[in-house]
Order: C-alpha cells, then structure tokens, then sequence
C-alpha cells in the first residue's frame, strides 16, 4: 500500500524526562482563568488550550487536551500531531516511519511513503534524516523558503559488513541533515536491487527524519526486526519542531507581543521570540511581564556572606560595616582591629599572598595544558604520517609544492572552524572559508574519517595531489597533520558549481550560453584528461558531478573534489574499491563488479553533458518511471533518434544541428554499459574541442528537418526563461555578474 498522510504520530510508551519551558517556576505561565498543563506536559502561553477561548496568542498556537485517554494527551491544534513537551523555542512530536519490504523473488511485500507538515512551525535543524538497509535510497524532499531535496544511501553485500558499534556511517545505515527552516518534507524509498542480494538478512528499507543522536543503530538486529524496529524508532525518536510568532507590520519591536522587562529578537526562520532581560524572570508573553528576582532569597545561585539588597534586575552584597573584603566569597570579609597599621599590613599581605597564590596555580595550570596540548599535536602529526611526509618533502625539494600548516594557523584563518564559516558539507568532511595571514583566501577541508592505517597511503596521494598543476583542476595548496584528522587546504573558487547555475535561474542562466556550455565541457575534460593520462600516476576521480565542477569569477570551469579519489599504480588498468559514488553518475559496470577503471569517470562525466544538454538532473523524483534516470532516458531518445525531445530549447536555437547531434552521440557512447566501448576522456576532449570550433547554420534554420523544427517552434513558444538568451561576451559578463550576486551554497574540494 501506497499512502500519503498528514503526519499520524504516536505516543512514546516511556516517560520522556524532557524540559519545560525556561523558568518553569513562573506564576504566570497562562493566561487567567487558562489551564496551564495537560497531564503531565505543561502548556505556557503563547500556547493556549482550547480553540477560540483566548487562553492562545492566535489560532496558530492553540492546542488540544484530550482527556478521554487513561493519561490526558495533547494535542498541536485539532490534528492528531500530539505534543510530548514546550520549551521557549521548541516542542518535540513523535516520528513516522516510511518503509518498503519485498518478498524473496524481489516484489513489493508492503510500502509506506511519509509526508508531514506543520502549517506555520517549521522542523528544527537538530533533526537528521536516517535510511536504514542494505540496498536503499531514500530522497527528502520539502521547502524552506526554496524548495530543497535531499537523500542518503545505505548498501552492503552482507551481513557480517554491517558495523556492531552503533555508527551510521553508510554502510546499512546513512544519516544526513536537513537544512534550516524546513516548512514540511516527504520522504520515498527507492532500491537497487529489490532486496534480492540480501534478503537473507535485511527484507525492508526504512526512512525517518528524528532528534540528532536519538537514533542508535543496532547493526543486522535492526535490518532483521522489520516491525519491530520501527515499534522502537517510534517509541524512542523524537522530531524537535521550531516555533516563532509571525511578524506583523511593526517587526520586532516594544509594540509586538513582548512585554515590560523583555527584549525581542528576530528568528532566522522568520518571525520573532521574547525573552525575559537578566535579572529578571515569568512569561515575556503576558501583562505585567517579567518580574524582578530576589536574588537575595536565592543564596544557591546568588552566594553573599554579607549585607544583600536586592534591586531592580541585579542586587548589591557588602561586608557588614567595620569590616572589608568581598562579600561574595564566603570568609571573604574581614573585620578591622585597634591597630591601622596591623590592619593595613595584614590586607597588603593578604592580598599579595593570595595574588601570588592564584598566579602560581594559574602559570602551573597553563604549563600542564600547553604540554598536553604539545604532545597531543606531535601524536596527531605522527599518527596522520606527518613524520613520513616530511622526510619525503625534504627528500623531494619540494617545499613550495606543498605547505604543512599548522593547526593554531588554520583556527585562526576559520575563527577556530566557527559555523559561520561553513561552505560546504560532503560525504568525506566539512569545508570552511578561511583568510590566511597573508591575506589569501583558502578553503579549508577538516575530514571527518581517519584510518591510521592508512597515513602511508595517504600521504603519497597528498604528495602527488600537490603536484597537479592544471588551470582547470582545484590546486591542493598543503595540510595540516596536528588535528584528529588531516586538514587539507585549496585555492578558494568564489563562484559556486555547475550544478548551481545549470539548475538554479537565479544563478545565472544568462552566460550558459550554447557556446559556454561547449567551453565548460572542453575545460572540465581536458582536466580529467589530464588526470587520467599526464599526471605521474593516474589519478581516477571516482565522484564526476556538476556539485564538484566548480566556477571562478571568470565562469572558467575548475575540477574539485578528489575525497573520494584512488591512484592507479602504473602497471595495473584497473583497482578494486569499496563501492563510492553519487546516484545517478554512478558507473553502472562499476557498481555491478567494484572494478574502478578510468572508464568509469567517463561515464560519469557522460552524465554531466547530458545535464549540459537538458538541464535536467541526472535522477528526478518527480519524473515519471520512463525518465526518472537521465542517463537512460537520453540515450533511449539518441538510439531513437528524438534528441530534440530533450534537449533545452535555447540549445535548439543558438547550436547547430550537426553540434548537437554529434554531442548528443558522443553522450551515448560515454554512456555506454561495458566500459571497454567507451572513449577515453583525452578522446571526449578532443572531440568536444573538435565541435566547439564547428560552426553550420543553427538547427531551427534547417529546413530539411520538418519534423525537429516544428517540435523546436513548439518548446519555444513554452520558454519561460527570465533574462535574455544571448552569448557570452564582455556586455554580457556584466549583466550576468549582476544577475548572480548570490549566496555560494558550497565551495569544495571535500
């Protein structure tokens, strides 16, 4: 069964033990004459029970108390989202579960798709999407603000692959993030292979959005529980969901709901929150507003050993008269005697001692931690092969090639990997912004796998990775080997991926020009040419997309990404690896033998000119059966000769029949299934450079096709593009440069 539902959420069977809303020793949670709790959860204003009792904000914040459960329930609004808690920014729900199980011989046994949302609340970035299984996919998809689509992949061939310390890392079990403000999502399984390879042990894929760390993976336990596992990951995960209260035409100010002795701050999801100020305590919501604490009642959080007054938002602590010192600590005050001499030499030596003291166990405390700090970093640099790499760096001369960074330099460059400076976020790190001491600006790649057993390996690929030096491939600049993990630094390229301005308008459809589309195409084989064939050892990308083709300020196309990476020894055509890749550029002969040749990148970069070619992405969810993979569906409608059929229209008016039509044929052979009756990529670049500077009538001009040219007339009536569709040229470089003064989603080498 199929179904499509408005989130149906159950009540965890355990007490959940999580907090109320701050201050929950406030007298006035409610509005008067409110009810301030439903069994055992407590509902502050501007949350309010009842529809149209007044005890809400507005129709937004009103909730449900059902009463005929042996525990009252609640209730968000009239659905059936029940509520477990409310904090001052956040409440949390229970999860739904979208699965797909097959019987033995590959058919669908049961299914269930996943849809929610949450009208004017939006779910909180603390949640994490997990698939669950050996042989799935599952793609997110929702909105927040733009529309945003996500997935994760769980594979492996058996059963003993599968990790027994509750990591999700891939391998049965994937985990992703979400991004910030998403309004609703929906979440559909896809498969490989129907579960026919290991069904043996894992008969169901599953997909859930829930709490960060909520979720422990169990290994082959889950995979073979079916109901079972999904009765836990219902009774154990929660989903944290944002609130905000909308803004009016005033904004964020002193006329909106805040109230006396409350600030109001603006959320980035939209909307505002109050917030009481400090010293001060209650419902920032509600008349009279927060009321001044006595922190002189409360000794446990506000220590005086003297004379306490309390006053508005702070108090005061003194020593008793005839005595000094500080008040705050306890036998901090001392009375004073006959003598004023004695009295004044025992506080000069009291003070001094006590100075001398403190700085004495300060200086020894921060010589332990800078000696902790010391050896940490020498056995991080020895365990991630610092030692060997500098020994081959002194023995190679090859200082200026590669940099070794050190770890004080790289936090300060990133204000210690501050979130601000996040550009990109991978399978194989996190990348951040940096701005070196020299002024040049970098990206700085922080891993988030280490294998020690593998530095050697790492460190000859790190040594070769620096000495390619192509104007069309992302120039690794060095490494820092003093973390947990090795650090790797690039030349920063400012003006985002492919992928960005092939599927995004705002992005800067105005420069893909036919023509530009050939240039980048001839830039980014040429690069994975060079790769392949002119490197000392060949180096096979493994993960060819639009997101790792990045583009500088010049539009001038750029290679990145090499996380994912292998060498070739010299006298080996193939290598085999651990199935890595991104679905829908994915080898298929690769991912049916784990055989990893340079063919395998060709056909990956076939896919990438059939994004070129269409704008379309390489696997659509929302594209019927026939067309969901773009790879199949272009090179169905080439061997039919119906390329029209696909390709954008501005391709159909600017390029040329012969052009396209010998591009079109030459995606069909990077895309072919035996790898051996591919081309090379030094083949596809000489034939991409070879049609770039071949020039005929453009193909709507050709009468000979009658039938092309009524289908192209026909598309073109249907363009809706936004800018003008001219070819790139110094006028227009400027256009577009305005036109694309965008936030860079990613900038990444991963």
């Amino acid at each position: 069964m199929l179904l499509h539902i408005i989130l149906s959420l159950y009540a965890f069977p355990f007490a959940m033990g999580l907090g109320t809303l701050q201050g929950s020793n406030m007298n006035n949670i409610a509005k008067p004459n409110c009810p301030t709790h439903c069994g055992n959860v407590e509902v502050p204003y501007p949350f309010g029970i009842g529809n149209d009792t007044g005890c809400s904000l507005d129709n937004s914040f009103y909730v449900t108390c059902n009463t005929s459960y042996k525990d009252p329930k609640l209730f968000l609004r009239s659905s059936n989202i029940e509520i477990y808690n409310i904090s001052d920014s956040e409440f949390r729900i229970g999860t739904g579960v979208a699965y797909k199980c097959y019987n033995q011989d590959g058919t669908i046994k049961d299914e269930f798709d996943w849809w929610a949302r949450l009208g004017t609340f939006t779910f909180s970035q603390k949640n994490t999407f997990t698939v669950l299984g050996c042989d799935d996919l599952s793609m997110i998809r929702g909105k927040n603000g733009a529309e945003f689509t996500g997935g994760c992949l769980g594979l492996c061939s058996k059963a003993q692959d599968l990790p027994a310390n509750g990591t999700c890392s891939g391998i049965g079990c994937c985990q992703t993030s979400i991004p910030n403000g998403l309004e609703y999502y929906n979440a559909t399984l896809y498969t490989f292979r129907n579960h026919t390879d290991v069904w043996a042990f894992n008969r169901c894929g599953y997909a859930f959005l829930g709490e960060e760390d909520s979720f422990v993976f169990h290994g082959v336990s889950d995979l073979y529980a079916e109901s079972a596992v999904v009765e836990r990951i219902k009774s154990t995960v929660p989903v944290v969901v944002d609130w905000a209260i909308a803004p009016d035409t005033r904004g964020c100010s002193k006329s909106s709901a805040c109230k006396e002795n409350s600030s109001c701050y603006e959320v980035d999801t939209g909307g505002y929150r109050c917030r009481c100020n400090n010293g001060y305590e209650g419902n920032p919501y509600l008349d009279p507003g927060c009321q001044d604490i006595n922190e002189c009642e409360d000794p446990g959080t506000n220590p005086c050993y003297g004379d306490c007054i309390n006053t508005r938002g702070s108090y005061n602590c003194s020593c008793p008269l005839g005595s000094f010192g500080d008040a705050k600590i306890e036998n901090g005050c001392h009375w004073y005697k006959d003598s004023k001499f004695s009295s004044n030499i025992f506080t000069i030596v009291t003070v001094c001692g006590l100075l001398a003291v403190l700085s004495g166990i300060a200086g020894i405390l921060y010589g332990i931690r800078r000696r902790k700090l010391m050896k940490l970093r020498e056995r991080f640099f020895e365990q991630n092969g610092g030692v060997l790499l500098r020994q081959k760096i002194n023995s190679q001369g090859s200082h200026e090639a590669m940099t070794l960074f050190s770890t004080v330099q790289l936090r300060k460059a990133t204000r210690n990997y501050s979130k601000d400076n996040i550009i990109g976020r991978g399978a194989y790190g996190v990348v951040y912004k940096g701005v070196l001491s020299d002024k040049r600006v970098v990206a700085i790649k922080k891993s988030k796998i280490v294998d020690a057993s593998q530095a050697e390996q790492f460190i000859n690929e790190v040594l070769i990775l620096t000495q390619v030096i192509h104007r069309h491939v992302v120039k690794l600049l060095g490494c820092c080997l003093e973390e947990e993990v090795p650090v790797l630094v690039y030349e920063f390229i400012s003006n985002n991926t492919l992928h960005h301005h092939i599927h995004s308008r705002l992005g800067g459809m105005s420069w893909l020009s036919w023509e530009n589309r050939l240039r980048v195409a001839v830039e980014a084989a040429s690069a994975l040419a060079y790769l392949h064939s002119e490197t000392i050892m060949p180096i096979i990308h493994r993960d060819v997309k639009s997101t790792n083709i990045l583009v500088d300020e010049n539009y001038t196309a750029k290679i990145s990404d090499f996380g994912a990476s292998r060498l070739v020894p010299l006298d080996h055509q193939q290598v085999t690896t651990l199935i890595q890749g991104t679905l829908g550029y994915l080898d298929p002969e690769y991912f049916n033998t784990s055989q990893l040749t340079e063919k395998s990148d060709v056909y990956s970069f076939g896919v990438v000119l059939a994004e070129l070619m269409t704008g379309k992405k390489p696997i659509g969810v929302d594209r019927s059966n026939l067309e969901n993979n773009l790879a199949t569906h272009f090179v169905k409608l080439v061997t039919e000769n119906r390329l029209y059929g696909i390709v954008e229209p501005r391709i159909l008016r600017e390029g040329t029949l012969e052009q396209i039509q010998a591009v079109g044929d030459l995606v069909k052979r990077c895309l072919n299934l035996q790898g051996k009756d591919r081309p090379t990529m030094k083949e596809v670049a000489v034939e991409l450079h070879r049609l770039r500077k071949f020039t005929t009538q453009p193909w709507v001009q050709q009468q000979t096709f009658q039938d092309a040219r009524s289908v192209v007339l026909e598309v073109e009536q249907s363009d809706l593009y936004e800018v003008p569709l001219v070819s790139y040229g110094s006028r227009d470089r400027e256009s577009c440069s305005n036109s694309t003064d965008n936030t860079i989603e990613e900038n990444k080498p991963r």
